[in-house]
């Protein structure tokens, strides 16, 4: 049987990146002693206040169809929450509620780009983005953060990047896979572009709330940047809710209309109790990210501590978000290689970054969202892995 052209769209390396996962996975449904490290999945569970008001509105009756664009109530608290950390002023209409952040990214993309246009993002990327951006139709071009500046975005590259086919620019701040936190100065170049060219900017801003070090700067409150950006983020991560799947998109409201259309025909609404327990996640939990940041920062900071005792490997600290990037190229394996080795003689499930993207090839990503124990036994076992390659001995 024949398929669309559709699917070859959606697939490639990113798609690719999750198969390890995906094998560590069943892996643990079977019971297996497996420690996976592979996905940004909190092992925190949801604040009780949040579940509570789930579990009342669901025996209530809050189980038919809700307004497709999001609740008024969640929209405004929504609204709050961007003006918290943009320092821009929106209303309801410049809201939309959707299906977690990537549904949020999938959604502008279709809506701002189409065949013939070229979007532009940084290399490393997370893993759905190729995907995401070439849903579309457009052509997806990539501008290095060389590793060897420390993950940081070429802006020299982006700007010869640009052509006259270019609609977009995509990004990451805090950044995934790099945890790189973009600087107001290199959100200021990109929104200089961003206005002298006439492109949009989606900006993927999950980790906002999870900085350990320098500052988050959107770019949607620089010069000329509101009525050009779309502020895509979500409660996954700040709130220990990814099973929820409760994001939602910032922008122009003529664009938010376009995307309520959009989410007419693909998603008919969010559910009401989930959207009223998103409310009271953002209003009566605003501490969670406080107490997600510190516990984070501890552990990021003794698994780059052991990563880098370890013969073969190397890493720096992420300034945010919740994983490691280690480089393991002086074990003189590859990717697939050393990740699958990994699992399989260790149990320990890593990504392989190199379907990030060129950037990260020769580096795994390594989440810590895991306790503090199984973190150290990952690292032990990564130890006695690295230990008994060829080469690699002290």
């Amino acid at each position: 049987m024949k398929f669309s052209p559709f699917v070859d769209q959606i697939g490639g390396k990113g798609a690719n990146a999750w198969r390890l996962h995906s094998a560590a996975d069943a892996a643990v449904a079977r019971g297996e002693d497996v420690i996976m490290l592979s996905i940004g999945d909190p092992e925190f569970e949801t604040p009780k206040l949040v579940i509570e008001t789930a579990v009342e509105r669901l025996r209530a009756g809050d189980t038919h169809y809700t307004g497709v664009s999001g609740r008024d109530e969640l929209k405004d608290a929504i609204a709050r929450d961007h003006l918290r950390l943009s320092g821009q002023k929106v209303g309801r209409e410049n809201v939309v509620v959707l299906a977690g952040a990537q549904c949020a990214l999938f959604c502008a993309s279709m809506c701002i780009a189409s065949a013939g246009d070229e979007v532009i993002t940084f290399d490393p990327m997370y893993a759905t983005y190729e995907a995401t951006m070439q849903a579309s139709g457009a052509r997806l071009v990539t501008v290095p953060m060389p590793a060897e500046t420390g993950f940081q975005p070429d802006l020299e590259a982006l700007g010869a990047a640009i052509t006259p086919r270019t609609r977009a620019i995509f990004l990451t701040t805090p950044h995934n896979p790099t945890g790189v936190v973009f600087t107001r100065d290199q959100l200021t170049v990109i929104a200089e572009l961003a206005v002298k060219h006439d492109l949009w900017v989606v900006s993927d801003e999950v980790y906002a709330d999870l900085i350990f070090e320098g500052e988050h700067v959107a770019i949607t409150s620089l010069a000329g940047m509101a009525e050009r950006t779309v502020t895509v983020s979500s409660l996954s991560k700040s709130r220990n809710m990814p099973g929820w799947r409760a994001g939602w998109a910032v922008g122009p409201a003529e664009l938010i209309s376009h995307l309520g259309n959009l989410a007419l025909c693909m998603l008919y609404g969010l559910p009401g109790f989930v959207q009223d327990a998103a409310v009271v996640a953002l209003e009566q939990c605003a501490d969670e990210p406080k107490r997600l940041t510190e516990v984070y920062r501890a552990r990021r900071d003794q698994a780059v501590k052991r990563l880098n005792q370890i013969p073969g490997l190397k890493c720096t600290a992420p300034q945010a978000g919740m994983f490691v990037l280690a480089d393991f190229r002086d074990t003189g394996l590859t990717g697939d290689e050393f990740c699958w080795r990994l699992y399989n003689e260790t149990g320990v499930a890593v990504l392989d970054a190199a379907g990030l993207g060129e950037g990260a090839n020769g580096f795994f990503r390594m989440s810590y969202t895991t306790s503090q124990e199984k973190l150290n036994e990952a690292c032990d076992r990564i130890s006695r892995f690295c230990n008994g390659l060829d080469g690699t001995s002290a």
